[in-house]
């Protein structure tokens, strides 16, 4: 039994927030734009329409951010973080703290994937939620710990 051979890119983890989510934010605004048109309110037509810019620049961003993390295997692993000004990478050295964190809204505890790392010599806190990974934050917190992109210590 042979193992597989894995090229470069084949063998990166990635995570972001899930195509037809952002396909369904983009038809709903197309939907408010259209309504915006049609309606004979003028200030229902401008609400409407700031709704409508609202859900098609949202789901621009999250297109324009695929896919929001990547990890690429190797000696060292590195992790990209892709943002609207596009990819930036951290070895494992950049990466001070990375855990999952509950957040109470409306009576509910909502993971997120937060991490401390060092850009350009600035302490950074990115945070991530369910939304920017498409995945539950603690799978993407597992595969970063299995290549080496999680601190061996708590800095606190």
């Amino acid at each position: 039994m042979s193992t597989p051979e894995f090229d470069t890119a084949a063998s990166r983890l990635q995570w972001s927030t899930p195509a037809p989510a952002l396909i369904a934010v983009t038809a709903g605004g197309v939907a408010l734009a259209v309504a915006a048109a049609v309606t004979s309110d003028p200030v229902g037509e401008v609400f409407i329409g700031f709704a409508a810019v609202l859900l098609l620049c949202l789901a621009g961003l999250g297109f324009r951010q695929r896919p929001r993390l990547t990890v690429i295997p190797g000696e060292p692993s590195r992790l990209v973080i892709r943002g609207l000004l596009g990819p930036v990478g951290y070895n494992p050295e950049h990466i001070l703290r990375a855990r999952v964190v509950g957040t109470r809204r409306l009576g509910r505890s909502i993971p997120n994937l937060e991490l401390d790392l060092v850009h350009e010599g600035q302490d950074r806190l990115m945070i991530f939620g369910r939304w920017d990974l498409g995945t539950h934050p603690q799978d993407v917190l597992d595969a970063m710990s299995v290549h080496g992109l999680t601190p061996r210590h708590d800095p606190e």
